[in-house]
């Protein structure tokens, strides 16, 4: 990599920690911290929405589709766009009057309202594992990235230095620096891939005719998934709209009810189809490019046996010119860093606030700070043990709505109301979901174990409620 694209990506850094470091003075109490005192807009909310739960794994992951199969890879995030819209309508308006109300901070600050503290605790500690999960892959996402741009240092060593990045200003800044970093990062992101990498990659492959004559026509297919991987997607990804700790995060940062309707629906189109097609048609140019031979300095002369992830940062490598590489590098680590500390945000929300809940105000801010640094930490860990970016990702989705989404539901909507029947929904759904990828190499029809893990939460609860009715908790 030349030094001005290294220059560039120095400077995206420093930026990104010099904003982490305003905020860390500007924050005055936890409120401030965790969910921004209530006072955001919906651009900037909306914005940190998308770049949330787009953010690096998906760019990375969707390049790996688009590498993989095509054009039809785009269609796991038509998902996101209806997860938002439906979340839109079905939760945001109720949450928020009650998170007003109550004054609540995070997502298992419901659990508290409606049912009895164990279940509040168990929601708690999901939550944290599945975000540290999450964070976790969103640093293998920025380490696998830059791992193809830079030479001289391996991915370990990259990993590190972005995860530390991320961990630093997340720590210092809390969820105001997290959303306005997202904002700016989101944009990045949007205007390279759309201004630079999409234009660049197209005329350096030489046009679609090139393209055509490389990948056989399935790739330019919608119609290349099964049904089995089309279900597994809906049913992984838009519950997660329902049981987000950084989407609730955001919903009470919002000014009115109103405006977080209009964040959601942001965030959407933002979703599908803006973010689709983009990752996806890049990843489909490294395919284009791997078989052109554009990556034989790399060990790979075909894509055959490739990473499919690989081939969207080796062919950003390979095919933009000197500085560039460097905003398109800056680019996709924008995507990674807001969603690394968004997530890394609601693992620490989920300790300090729901776990450890400390009264006084200021000493808690100071803990918070610590506690993020530490949790951090950990996710780096998990990040270092880990491969694949899309399948950390997909897991950690799994769990937390295997074991949280029946209870919210339930929470929410049903008119029975059980403590216990939450708390067991919540340990059976979670634990089916993150035990059977152990228990069975394959799974019926090529479904998730998602589908195993709601089916068994979802019994459990109205079995509980059969055997042993309880009254509802009075508040």
């Amino acid at each position: 990599m030349a030094f001005a694209d290294i220059l560039i990506i120095i400077v995206y850094m420093i930026l990104m920690l010099g904003v982490g470091f305003y905020f860390y003075r500007k924050n005055d109490s936890a409120e401030d911290y965790y969910i921004s005192s209530r006072s955001m807009g919906p651009f900037h909310v909306g914005l940190s929405v998308v770049a949330t739960d787009v953010g690096g794994g998906f760019s990375i992951g969707l390049g790996g589709l688009g590498f993989a199969i095509g054009l039809s890879g785009s269609w796991m995030l038509l998902t996101g766009l209806i997860g938002a819209w439906l979340s839109a309508v079905v939760l945001v308006p109720k949450v928020y009057e009650m998170g007003l109300k109550n004054k609540w901070m995070s997502f298992p600050d419901l659990f508290s309202h409606f049912f009895k503290r164990p279940v509040f605790l168990t929601a708690a500690v999901i939550s944290m594992i599945g975000y540290l999960g999450f964070t976790s892959s969103q640093m293998l996402a920025g380490a696998k990235l830059a791992s193809a741009a830079f030479t001289g240092l391996n991915q370990n060593q990259l990993l590190l230095i972005m995860g530390l990045v991320a961990v630093v200003y997340t720590t210092a800044g809390g969820l105001k620096a997290v959303i306005y970093t997202d904002t700016f990062q989101w944009l990045i992101l949007i205007g390279g891939l759309f201004l630079i990498g999409i234009p660049i990659g197209f005329f350096k492959l030489g046009g679609m005719e090139t393209i055509r004559d490389t990948l056989s026509h399935d790739f330019l297919k919608f119609n290349q998934i099964s049904i089995s991987q089309a279900v597994n997607w809906l049913v992984t990804i838009v519950p997660i709209w329902f049981i987000g700790m950084t989407l609730y995060q955001r919903i009470y940062a919002c000014r009115s009810a109103r405006e977080a309707k209009k964040a959601w629906r942001i965030a959407g189109l933002f979703e599908y189809p803006v973010m689709a097609f983009m990752g996806v048609i890049l990843g489909l140019f490294g395919r284009v490019a791997a078989d052109n031979g554009f990556f034989t300095e790399f060990g790979f002369s075909s894509a055959s046996g490739m990473d499919p992830e690989l081939g969207l940062p080796l062919f950003l490598r390979t095919a933009m010119p000197v500085g560039f590489l460097g905003l398109m590098m800056a680019a996709y680590f924008s995507a990674i860093m807001s969603t690394a500390d968004s997530c890394l945000m609601a693992a620490s929300g989920n300790l300090t606030h729901d776990l450890l809940n400390w009264s006084d105000n200021k000493s808690r801010l100071k803990i918070s700070r610590w506690l993020t640094l530490v949790l951090g930490a950990l996710a780096l860990l998990l990040a270092w043990k880990m491969e694949n970016v899309l399948d950390l990702m997909l897991k950690s989705y799994a769990f937390m709505v295997g074991g949280l989404f029946i209870p919210v539901l339930a929470a929410l909507f049903f008119k029975r109301k059980n403590s216990n029947a939450a708390f067991v929904s919540m340990v059976s759904g979670g634990g089916i979901t993150l035990a059977l990828p152990f228990i069975l190499k394959s799974l019926p029809f090529g479904l998730d174990p998602i589908i195993f893990g709601l089916s068994v939460s979802l019994l459990s609860y109205f079995t509980v409620i059969l055997l042993k009715p309880a009254p509802r908790p009075t508040k």
